[in-house]
This record gives structure tokens, C-alpha cells and sequence, in this order.
């Protein structure tokens, strides 16, 4: 078991004019402290004027400072939206290999094709061809890390002739890969690429366990062809979190943004109108959060009544809000089922609605005393068990990848003279 964090950048309503410096550098300080502690992996999403919910919109700018902070802990992109009126593979490719090289090789390299229509409309990403610009692009990038020369790329959504990319990244062929997972179909296909299962909705330990099986399923058959050069076999969930040596306590500190990471989520990706710069999302959480349940003490389900899908679905998001709020001990518990499930790593939303920075301090420094300890003591056992059960496997599926032998070498770009 892993343990991440991961950075929206979330800002709510009322802006200072120093918000944004503060919280960024917060931030900063928050993957500094993890790093001394022991944490595994700093995320950092990408976002485009989602107002609130996300000021996260130059994560590579973002994870090359706390590389320049901190010695052990990957810097993870969570994700890289990869439409290429978004990011150009090439870009990505050049970022990429850059942070690797000043990080000295801790980087992991998360993808997506974005979802929202407030970003996607912004970039005239389509909607209905997003994924296969997702999916066209990364094989680019990852023929760009690794092939010298890459010989070249005519698609259907970007062309890239033959060139010589600079740098290379330390990690040979390239970082390890993930895709952004929020639905079963999503996680099968990242088994089937061989890339690791960034599980971005909040599931609990039953259904992870359902999603982890089906995504090994695939990795150890016939159906997993690398998209890449290489195999990262791992699945993670996405929580909330706040830990307190009293259950009251972690709920008054973290109770809040949890409920404000949902509630805003759904107002960009499902339920919201909004007004460019000019909506006020805190406010709206405030006025609406008990129509939606979002609140300390919901009100009992009459099981006499009977629930549509949607309602169940939504009483099942707030409950998860909740599991990884609490003390060491429940933190613990939480986290032994999700690893009995077979989950890899659970990436911890830390920065979240208003929680404030030294209670998030005090939660990691609880965690890594109390919690850490257990897992990362049995890790080296669970890690050769899951290596040996993997190993043909794996060597299987890369015996699968398309080898290039596309010959470039009379490929000659000559100057020409601007008059």
C-alpha cells in the first residue's frame, strides 16, 4: 500500500488578493512536510476556469517546485489533459522528460481526456472524440520519450513529423503511466493499455475490490497491449481526509471540505449553472447543502421507501465522504479493507473546501506517527507477493507491443533562409 496526496487547488469564495500566492505555497509546504514523513506520492490535477473547484491549471509548474522542495516523494501528474488543443504531445513530452531529469527520475505521468464542458468548450475539444484524441495522443508521447529519433505521427487529431525530442527523461523508456478512471468501462481500459487505475470517484472498500479484480483480470490476460514502452500495474482510490485523535474533531475540520469537493464537482460536471467569473459556488454550497444532503447528521433512509438509482447512488457518495475522516484508529481500520480488496494506493484529498493549513499539518503528522507505520512494515512482503504473481504476466503483455521499425534515416530537414 501506497499513500498519496493530491492537489485541486480549491479556493473558495471570498477571494483576498494574496489567496491564490497563499494557497499555492501552502501547498508547497504541505508535499515538503510529506515528503519528511514518509508519504509516497504528491498528485497534482489539471484544470482549466473551474472557478473554486480547481486553480490547478499549470500542475507541471506546480510539481517542478516541490520537486525543487523535497527528496523521496514521486510527483505525480493526476492528470494531464491530453486533447491536443489542450496539450500538444510534443509539450507534454518536453515537460515530462524535464521534470524527470531536475527531479532526479520521480515522476509519474497521469492522462485524460477532460469531461467538463466548461473545458472542453473552452479548447473546442469535441465531446464525442475526446477519448480517441486521449488515447492518439499518449502513444505519441510515449514514442516521444522513448524512441531516438521518433519517426513520426499521422493521425486522425495531431501530426507530428520525424524530430529528436529534448531532453530525455531519467526513467527508461518513461515515467509510469495512469489514466484517470471514474467508471468500471474506463478502468478495463486502463487494463487494457497496461496503465495504472487512477479511480477518481469514491468508492468503497466492496466496490473497489469488485473494480480491482476486473482491472487484474485484464493486466494478467491476453487483452492487456501496452500503450507505452512499459507495464504499471497498480489501482488507487481517491478520499477525503482528516485525521484526529477525536472523531468530533477530524468531522468539524474536515467534514466541510469534503461535503464542498462534492458539491462543487457537481456543479461543474453535473447539476450547475454558471457564470464566469461572477457565480459564487461557496455560497451556493452553503444555501443548498441540506437539500442535498450534504450535512453533518443527514436524516435517516425510511427503508419502507423506495429509492431510484440517482438517490441511492448520491446517499452512497455522501456516506463515502466520511471514510477518511476520523481518528488513527477508524483511518486504520478503512485502510486494511481497502488493502484486503487489493488496492495499490490510496491518494488523500488533503486541500479541499476551506480546511486550514495547520490542521491539514497536524493530520499528516498524526497519520504518518499512528497509521504509516503498519503498511509500510509489510510493504517489501505484499510488494514481492504481487511482483511473483504478476511477473509472466507482464513479460506476456510486452511481448505484445508494436515494435517500430520505421527507417527515417534519409529523413533531412534543410533550412530556409527568411528574407
Amino acid at each position: 500500500m501506497r499513500f498519496g496526496l493530491i492537489y485541486h487547488h480549491q479556493l473558495p469564495r471570498p477571494w483576498a488578493e494574496d489567496s491564490e500566492e497563499r494557497m499555492l505555497n501552502e501547498s508547497l509546504e504541505q508535499i515538503e512536510l510529506a515528503d519528511k514523513l514518509g508519504f509516497d506520492y504528491a498528485w497534482a490535477t489539471e484544470h482549466h476556469f473551474l472557478e473554486e473547484y480547481s486553480h490547478s491549471s499549470a500542475p507541471e509548474v506546480f510539481l517542478a517546485a516541490a520537486a525543487a522542495r523535497t527528496n523521496n516523494i514521486r510527483l505525480a501528474h493526476g492528470i494531464v489533459s491530453l486533447p491536443s488543443r489542450v496539450n500538444h504531445p510534443a509539450r507534454v513530452a518536453e515537460r515530462l522528460a524535464t521534470l524527470d531529469l531536475i527531479s532526479g527520475g520521480r515522476v509519474d505521468f497521469g492522462s485524460g481526456s477532460g469531461s467538463s464542458q466548461l473545458e472542453l468548450g473552452a479548447f473546442d475539444v469535441a465531446r464525442d472524440t475526446k477519448k480517441q484524441e486521449w488515447e492518439e495522443s499518449l502513444e505519441v508521447v510515449t514514442r516521444l520519450l522513448s524512441e531516438t529519433p521518433f519517426t513520426g505521427h499521422e493521425g486522425r487529431f495531431v501530426s507530428v513529423p520525424p524530430r529528436n525530442l529534448l531532453p530525455k527523461p531519467k526513467q527508461k523508456a518513461h515515467p509510469p503511466l495512469w489514466m484517470a478512471c471514474s467508471a468500471r468501462t474506463t478502468i478495463e481500459t486502463a487494463a487494457r493499455h497496461g496503465i495504472g487505475a487512477l479511480s477518481f470517484s469514491f468508492v468503497s472498500p466492496e466496490e473497489a475490490k469488485e473494480r480491482v479484480d476486473a482491472y487484474y483480470k485484464i493486466i494478467e490476460s491476453d487483452e492487456c497491449v501496452p500503450i507505452g514502452k512499459t507495464v504499471n500495474p497498480n489501482f488507487s482510490v481517491v478520499l477525503p481526509f482528516m485525521c484526529h485523535q477525536d472523531e468530533d474533531t477530524a468531522l468539524d475540520r474536515g467534514l466541510d471540505g469534503a461535503h464542498f469537493f462534492s458539491y462543487s464537482l457537481m456543479h461543474y460536471y453535473i447539476s450547475g449553472q454558471h457564470k464566469p467569473g461572477t457565480t459564487d459556488v461557496w455560497q451556493a454550497f452553503q444555501d443548498n447543502r441540506e437539500a442535498v444532503g450534504l450535512v453533518r447528521n443527514p436524516p435517516p433512509v425510511d427503508d419502507s421507501v423506495e429509492l431510484s438509482p440517482e438517490v441511492k447512488g448520491m446517499l452512497a457518495q455522501i456516506t463515502s465522504l466520511r471514510r477518511g475522516v476520523g481518528t488513527p484508529a477508524q483511518i486504520t481500520d478503512m485502510i486494511r479493507r481497502y488493502e484486503e480488496a487489493g488496492v495499490d494506493q490510496i491518494i488523500f484529498a488533503v486541500q479541499i473546501g476551506k480546511n486550514k493549513h495547520e490542521h491539514i499539518k497536524e493530520s499528516l503528522e498524526l497519520f504518518a506517527a499512528e497509521v504509516l507505520p503498519e503498511f509500510a512494515q509489510r510493504r517489501g512482503q505484499v510488494d514481492a507477493a504481487k511482483r511473483g504473481r504478476l511477473e509472466v504476466a507482464v513479460k506476456e503483455a510486452l511481448s505484445r507491443v508494436k515494435i517500430n521499425t520505421t527507417d527515417v534515416s534519409d529523413y533531412v530537414i534543410s533550412p530556409e533562409l527568411a528574407l
